[in-house]
């Protein structure tokens, strides 16, 4: 299964329901708080092309966007083949 990260604030309800969908869907991932972290909020912002709010997730290294663009990706039926995909090698 690819690595999954999330960037999440305690009290966003986009970030709970985001990691709703990926817990029932049986998906282990990498959460990082951004609440009160300038720094960790400016990584993800580069990270995510720019983008300040939270949730910014990520499989492997594509970004996928925020919680409605997973939920699209959800309903589109074109989210568990990303899941399913094997991780990525890291380039040499």
């Amino acid at each position: 299964m690819p690595k999954v990260v999330i960037y999440t604030t305690a009290t966003c309800p986009y970030c709970i329901a985001a990691k709703r969908l990926l817990s029932q869907k049986g998906v282990t991932f990498e959460e990082i708080s951004v609440d009160g972290d300038p720094q960790g909020r400016a990584k993800m912002s580069v990270r995510a092309g720019g983008r300040r709010t939270v949730p910014q997730i990520f499989i492997d290294e594509h970004h996928i966007g925020g919680c409605d663009d997973l939920y699209a990706l959800e309903e589109g039926g074109r989210l568990d083949p990303l899941l399913a995909a094997p991780p990525k090698a890291p380039s040499t």
